[in-house]
């Protein structure tokens, strides 16, 4: 999906059945790993899980930014901010922090104090160490801190446990839709996820970029809103339907596909921008952009929309080259 320019200011969780780990008596080794732990064959590639942890982090700023701005102005639009300085800080601090998480096998008499207290002081650490990008202040308040800590237990239960246990089959290495017997490939509601998430870091990014022009003069972060979310996740869904259906099963060329594609995307943001509007929810207005209708489309970013519909082919192509270990004892709860 693409960006867009806004008016206003800048399945299942993984659990394991009685006690049981994969493979009979441990889960997979972490992705980073150290010393004697083994990368496991076919895991997320580095530069993968740095795309990943990017737009990870660029989502949780967004929500928790949301979340403040929604209880001090109640703004139904929910805008929520991050910045690309932000995103990169993400992805460097959570691809070490792999190596904090490698350590759990230390606490395995006391695995409460790893998840508890070790790698939530070192987490919340870094995140005092680098700024929060949800503060405006220079350090943490209290209730700030409370906040990393949940966040925190989150990322050591759920979060790189469930990583661990998704792998990738690099290009060259089998057919899209080859598949190990005990492995499925990515739920749809984490296809779903992935393009949200992914719609929140097209519009930091494209809204970073815009005020950097307007403003040179001054550091800006970049916005977008919570809608954006279901805006994109759907209508990535829908879009990597049609890429399956048009051009893997039909033999559709680039070209035949575009006008399709554009064409989807439009009326996926009309409507949504008609049924926001009308709650007062909705976070963009081109009426003062030319070749605009109604206020919520624009051809004036018809480049934008045709270069990233592009592009989600290629996101597309990375997502069905991936698959989730899987065990008859265990569950995945996913983001």
């Amino acid at each position: 999906m693409a960006t867009r320019r806004r008016d206003g200011r800048n399945d299942r969780s993984v659990r394991l059945a009685d006690g049981a780990e994969p493979d009979g008596n441990r889960e997979p080794a972490p992705c980073g790993g150290t010393g004697g732990v083994r990368e496991p064959v076919g895991a997320l590639p580095p530069w993968m899980r740095l795309y990943f942890y990017g737009m990870h982090g660029v989502t949780l700023d967004v929500i928790l930014s949301s979340a403040r701005t929604f209880l001090e102005d109640n703004d139904f639009r929910l805008l929520g901010f991050s910045s690309p300085y932000f995103c990169v800080v993400h992805s460097i601090t959570h691809f070490a922090l792999e190596k904090v998480y490698a350590q759990k096998s230390s606490f395995r008499r006391s695995p409460l104090v790893f998840h508890c207290i070790f790698y939530p002081s070192v987490y919340i650490g870094l995140q005092i160490l680098i700024g929060n990008p949800t503060a405006h202040t220079g350090s943490l308040s209290a209730t700030q801190i409370a906040i990393q800590y949940i966040i925190a237990l989150y990322y050591s239960k759920v979060f790189y446990r469930t990583i661990t246990r998704l792998q990738y089959h690099p290009p060259g290495d089998g057919a899209l839709t080859e598949k190990r017997d005990s492995d499925q490939g990515l739920p749809g509601a984490v296809r779903f996820a992935f393009f949200g998430m992914h719609g929140f870091l097209d519009e930091v990014l494209f809204t970073s970029m815009c005020n950097v022009m307007e403003r040179p003069e001054r550091s800006q972060g970049g916005y977008t809103s919570l809608w954006s979310f279901l805006i994109y996740g759907s209508c990535g869904v829908v879009v990597e339907k049609l890429y399956v259906h048009l051009h893997l099963e039909r033999g559709w060329s680039a070209g035949r596909r575009l006008p399709v594609y554009v064409f989807v995307i439009y009326s996926w943001e009309l409507c949504w921008g008609l049924a926001l509007r009308h709650y007062g929810a909705c976070s963009w207005d081109y009426t003062h952009y030319p070749l605009n209708f109604m206020g919520l489309i624009t051809l004036l970013y018809l480049p934008g929309w045709i270069f990233l519909s592009l592009y989600q082919d290629v996101l597309s192509n990375v997502l069905m080259r991936q698959y989730v270990i899987t065990s008859p004892k265990i569950y995945f709860w996913y983001l």
